[in-house]
């Protein structure tokens, strides 16, 4: 590019501001330099420039898979609330719940996949919601987004501590049955789930990718052991057809239909948390293909194997008031029902309890990725520490602020378990609305937003007429699924049945709002590394800037030219 052209572009951009030159060139030179959205450097090695550190890329797909699934471990999630489903539903809402709720992750999560190849970023769903939103109003909207999904996250990531908590207070409540399980109790076995996965995150982040390739193998050898046992020891005792796929059970207060949307929190809480990879895609190759695929391989495998291990879990069930009135905790006095033997169900309870270990690491990991991306765009409280990644790919104090928040919320159950059980469904909400907001400026502005005519076509599409299926039904389901999850589980409502989760979700939404005018309007501008990424989408970027942007991208045999005169890389 000529010298003259180098000087009229720079004459259109301000001096200062997320579309400045400066901001443009250094996007230009990260990406050139492998520190870009699109950058795939499989050398297992971070490198630095300055201050900026690239995470090496240490997950592969198998891994990846590996790390959704044991967020999501969605048949011991859904075993373990079985209590939520079985009052409020019955075992219709346990098995069949698993179908509209399959359906609409899905859709959602086939909607985010392919934005994600589009943009695969880190900060996911609020990086999304920025790039896809019109400029003027892309701040804002990226700022709630950002701050519904960081909480989202928090809030996931305590429930990884609080199941294991109740599971192993079961087994000691099966094995005595004078033992009353005390909420210190728990909260113990909590802190040590959470200090664990803290340490994992920051210290043996070399061993993660093993370890969540290990979590997939363990979960559905542990699901297909317990079957087996069970079917087995139950023979031939076992519980009708009608009981397992017919039987409806309301013990709520609500009428039939609202009691029955109730249950499906169980098989929602087991299937979300898929955008996890999302926010991993600066440590792994191939993000733009590798990210899309494990989101919705998670969803599905998490969906057919805990529809799997339920109907043959409920065909040994003897008494199902027992099952939800057990101190032993549903899941556990479920197996010890269909084996008749208590050693038999405790050694089988090993295998959630072994689960919930690496549940919690995967949760912390992707957590505090989001915590870390949302902070280097100047998006949390003190960004400066938050944004800080060692030479080692570990953002270390998003590490600590992350668990520091699970810890605070287990001293809230010490005072009220509904303060607790709020901030933990709250999760489930609070990650369908982020999930939705990129997916509805899809549906307002239109599909051509994934098609920016300065980036290359995509290589993977939904098509015209899957694509909006998937957008309205993933957006139709959230919808319904976020207004009924935030109702009381029971009627009369007393203190002790409120769901708190409208208090919690009010009080982030008005932090978000508060932070955003006190520092947000004036500091936040959306994600900050990716200027010329923003550029490109939006097609706001003058022609030489583009072509500068392709001749520092990639060779000229390497350009992809599908867009007229604007050559542009492709992410491979």
């Amino acid at each position: 590019m000529s010298e003259g052209s180098s000087s009229n572009s720079t004459a259109q951009y301000p001096a200062k501001g997320p579309y400045s030159t400066q901001a443009v060139q250094e996007s230009i030179q990260r990406e050139q330099i492998g520190l870009g959205p699109y950058a795939s450097r499989p050398d297992g090695q971070a490198q630095v420039v300055g201050d900026i550190v690239a995470p090496p890329k240490h997950f592969r797909l198998l891994s990846l898979v590996g790390l959704a699934y044991a967020i999501l471990n969605s048949w011991t999630a859904m075993a373990a609330s079985l209590s939520i489903a079985l009052p409020s539903g019955g075992p219709t809402a346990v098995i069949w719940g698993i179908v509209p709720s399959f359906i609409g992750n899905l859709a959602m999560a086939a909607s985010m996949a392919e934005i994600c190849h589009v943009y695969p970023t880190s900060g996911g769903q609020y990086h999304w919601a920025a790039i896809l939103s019109p400029a003027h109003m892309a701040p804002a909207i990226s700022w709630i987004c950002g701050w519904f999904a960081v909480a989202g996250w928090w809030a996931l990531t305590a429930t990884a501590g609080s199941l294991a908590g109740s599971l192993i207070t079961g087994v000691i409540a099966l094995l005595h049955p004078n033992y009353e399980v005390e909420r210190w109790h728990i909260f113990l076995i909590y802190i040590a789930y959470s200090l664990g996965a803290c340490a994992l995150n920051i210290f043996g982040l070399r061993l993660l990718p093993k370890i969540n390739q290990t979590a997939i193998f363990w979960s559905l050898t542990g699901a297909v052991i317990i079957i087996i046992v069970c079917l087995s020891t139950a023979s031939p005792d076992f519980q009708s057809g009608d009981f397992v796929f017919k039987t409806y059970i309301n013990e709520t207060g609500w009428n039939d239909g609202v009691a029955w949307i109730l249950g499906l929190l169980q098989s929602s809480f087991g299937l979300t948390g898929y955008d996890a990879v999302s926010h991993m895609v600066e440590e792994m190759p191939n993000p733009h293909l590798n990210a899309p695929k494990t989101m919705i391989l998670a969803v599905c495998i998490g969906a057919s194997s805990s529809f799997i291990f339920l109907i043959c879990l409920l065909f040994g069930i003897k008494d199902v008031t027992v099952v939800n009135e057990s101190a032993a905790g549903a899941l556990l006095e479920s197996m010890y029902q269909a084996t008749q033997s208590k050693a038999g169900a405790v050694c089988l309870q090993i295998f959630p309890i072994i689960a919930m270990a690496f549940t919690a690491q995967g949760l912390l990991t992707a957590s505090s990725r989001m915590s870390y991306a949302f902070a280097r765009d100047r998006g949390l409280p003190f960004s400066r520490v938050f944004a800080i990644m060692n030479r080692n790919g570990v953002p270390i104090p998003s590490v600590i602020l992350t668990t520091s928040l699970v810890v605070i919320f287990g001293c809230i159950y010490l005072g009220s378990s509904a303060a607790l059980n709020a901030i933990l469904s709250s999760s489930v909400v609070f990650l369908n609305i982020s999930y939705s907001i990129p997916i509805l400026l899809v549906v307002i502005r239109g599909r051509h937003i994934l098609h920016p005519p300065s980036l290359p076509a995509p290589t993977w599409t939904l098509g015209p007429i899957l694509g909006p299926i998937c957008n309205w039904v993933g957006l139709a389901f959230t919808l319904l699924t976020t207004v009924f999850f935030l109702f009381p589980p029971d009627l009369p409502v007393t203190g002790e049945n409120m769901n708190y989760a409208v208090a919690v979700l009010a009080l982030v939404f008005i932090i978000s709002v508060i932070t955003w005018i006190v520092d947000g309007r004036k500091n936040f501008i959306g994600p900050r590394d990716l200027g010329a990424l923003l550029e490109l989408a939006r097609s706001e970027v003058d022609r030489d800037a583009i072509n500068l942007h392709s001749h520092h991208a990639q060779p000229e045999a390497n350009v992809e030219k599908g867009h007229g005169e604007a050559p542009v890389a492709r992410i491979d």
